[in-house]
């Protein structure tokens, strides 16, 4: 990691200010390189305090995620976690139910080294412009698979983004919710599974949503941002308890939601399958979110999650 981000995750950690011959010795630089590591990070549009004789402080306007400020806008109390950086909020979430955690709970943090998407690819997660976090619900919910928790957690982020702003977010099977052609918030569901009992012990929701993030790496295509000024803390709160009320509530209550904030009902489309790409027509989501297609030859199928990918002609 580069002088700039070792910083970037000092500033985070404290509320305080830290001198410069702190980090200075911190990470073994000299006081002009972290001089230099600073003004780059005001360059890329961090608010950073600088006062003579005390050091630096990331100020109020950078919208620091708090813990203590996410339990406040929450319908149900459980437990929440706040890390600056962590691989991944799911692995994070992993080690903690492996180390015995209990109940559900929840994991963000500011930034992901290791943001992690569907399929194997990757979720870019840079500080401070988005929100990653990931909840973990247990099994005596209507969520205990991953099949419906990512139906319900891509209603859960539009739901929060419509009441929060002006925003009208679409949804793009299975669990892609975009804004004006572009993708600004990508699920990912994970079940932990007892193989002795052949049970689900808690389903891990992971979501990724960018909020003011605008430069993306040149291998990252159609992503987008939410560009709304809204408290990152509360928009997890809010797709939080929208998660929470469906899982306490009656699935098929939502799926309407998700049927009319789809995006490629009566598209053509494309899918692929077991490794062949198959031309099709997406006719409707049905009552577990699968997506019937009809197919060239007239005929029809449903597409589940996990296996496929899907995109428009």
């Amino acid at each position: 990691m580069s002088l700039k981000n070792d910083i970037l995750i000092e500033l985070l950690k404290s509320d305080d200010y830290i001198s410069g011959q702190q980090l200075a010795v911190k990470f073994g630089k000299s006081r002009a390189a972290v001089w230099k590591a600073v003004n780059n990070l005001i360059r890329d549009g961090y608010e950073i305090d600088a006062v003579t004789n005390r050091g630096y402080r990331l100020t109020d306007n950078n919208d620091k995620i708090s813990a203590r400020k996410i339990k406040t806008n929450l319908s149900q109390q459980i437990d929440v976690f706040y890390y600056p950086s962590v691989d991944s909020t799911n692995n994070c979430c992993k080690r903690m139910i492996a180390d015995g955690k209990q109940g559900a709970f929840l994991v963000t943090a500011d930034r992901q080294t290791q943001g992690r998407g569907r399929q194997g690819k990757s979720f870019y997660s840079p500080a401070l412009t988005g929100v990653y976090f990931s909840l973990v619900i247990r099994p005596h919910s209507s969520l205990q698979n991953a099949v419906t928790a990512t139906t319900a957690a891509a209603v859960a982020v539009c739901r929060a983004v419509e009441r929060m702003t002006d925003k009208k977010p679409k949804i793009k099977w299975v669990n892609d919710v975009y804004l004006d052609g572009k993708k600004i918030c990508g699920i990912l569901t994970e079940a932990i599974t007892n193989f002795e009992e052949g049970t689900v012990e808690s389903v891990i929701i992971g979501i990724g949503i960018n909020i003011r993030t605008e430069n993306f790496p040149d291998d990252v295509e159609d992503a987008g941002c939410l560009g709304a000024g809204i408290s990152r803390s509360r928009l997890i709160a809010e797709v939080t308890n929208e998660l929470i009320n469906i899982a306490v509530g009656d699935y098929g209550s939502f799926i309407d939601y998700y049927r009319s904030h789809s995006l490629v009902i009566g598209q053509k489309i494309k899918f692929i399958q077991n490794g062949r790409i198959t031309p099709a027509t997406a006719v409707a989501i049905d009552k577990t979110g699968g997506l019937e297609v009809e197919l060239e030859n007239g005929g029809h199928t449903v597409l589940r999650s996990g296996e496929i990918s899907i995109r428009k002609i």
